[in-house]
């Protein structure tokens, strides 16, 4: 049965307000989960309000009880993987075990410019990528003091304590669509793989190549789980989705132009026949990209008229 998650923008006007009315309604509402993304700033100004990452996964551990969460994902090129390790044991121990641990190796320039991160270019980036991943899967998997020692970190004798009370800490995810890079990485480390933005078709071609990848490495296909993001607009009818679609493109695409690049658009007729295919193509969970962090009677809609068509 598929799983229908909300992923925000967490630079896009996020503020404590606003997070702990989306985290609430998210949960109150039924959805599966919350995630949301770890940027200073967007690629383009202007700049807006944009929470930190951890301090609000710290504070939804406490105040949810039922919904996953995490970042769709946090890059080892704003923090150190030793940090993003024990941060994300405690958290995921504060909130019983459902935290979702979304790695990636960054990508927007503007932000690492402004903010004086070295993003690098795209090998040494995967590189350090890499790296990162095995130093935080070390720390979180071993009950003894561990050592690494690679171009970008290094580990002696390093251990994190207390141990992660799920054993092994919460589940790596690994984000991209990337066959080439990404999913290799994916077979080997990851606990759940997300696909960005893709269409059906591409999401089937590259399932089809990761369980490839996984058998390579002795892994069983259902050994990672297949998520989703993607964008969303939802509408009570057909005028709603008009409107919300021409303010959210400016007026550049029609609801039918963005299905056709892989976003979930339309009334709940729409949604309910694309998440379906999404569904019958191997997607576990599918995140649904709200912008719009003011919209919550959209979000009601959408749990009302959606959500009950996908419950066991």
């Amino acid at each position: 049965m598929l799983e229908i998650s909300i992923m925000i923008e967490g630079q896009n006007g996020l503020n404590w307000s606003r997070w702990q009315r989306m985290a609430r309604a998210t949960e109150e509402l039924g959805f599966a989960g919350l995630f949301r993304s770890d940027h200073f700033t967007n690629a383009n100004p202007p700049d807006l309000d944009s929470l930190e990452l951890w301090v609000a996964l710290t504070w939804l551990a406490s105040n949810t009880r039922r919904i996953r969460f995490g970042p769709l994902v946090t890059p080892f090129s704003f923090r150190h993987p030793t940090i993003t390790a024990r941060m994300a044991a405690a958290v995921d121990d504060l909130s019983g075990g459902r935290l979702v641990l979304g790695l990636g190796a960054g990508w927007q320039a503007r932000e690492h410019t402004n903010y004086g991160w070295d993003l690098m270019d795209l090998n040494g980036r995967f590189a350090r990528f890499e790296e990162g991943l095995e130093v935080v899967t070390r720390l979180l998997h071993s009950d003894v003091p561990v050592d690494f020692a690679g171009k970008y970190y290094r580990l002696q004798e390093a251990i994190l304590l207390p141990r992660p009370a799920r054993p092994g800490g919460p589940p790596i995810l690994i984000g991209g669509n990337g066959a080439r890079r990404t999913l290799p990485l994916a077979a080997r480390y990851a606990a759940e793989w997300n696909a960005s933005f893709p269409s059906v078709e591409r999401f089937s071609e590259l399932n089809t190549i990761l369980d490839d990848l996984l058998q390579r490495h002795g892994r069983q296909a259902d050994q990672v789980r297949r998520s989703l993001m993607t964008g969303c607009v939802f509408g009570r009818n057909g005028d709603e989705v008009q409107k919300k679609v021409a303010i959210r493109t400016g007026g550049k695409y029609t609801p039918v132009e963005l299905r056709q690049r892989g976003l979930v658009i339309g009334t709940p007729v729409e949604l309910i026949e694309q998440l379906t295919r999404l569904a019958e193509a191997g997607v576990q969970q599918v995140m649904l990209q709200w912008l719009d962090l003011d919209d919550i009677d959209g979000l009601q809609g959408l749990a009302e008229q959606v959500l009950p068509q996908f419950k066991s």
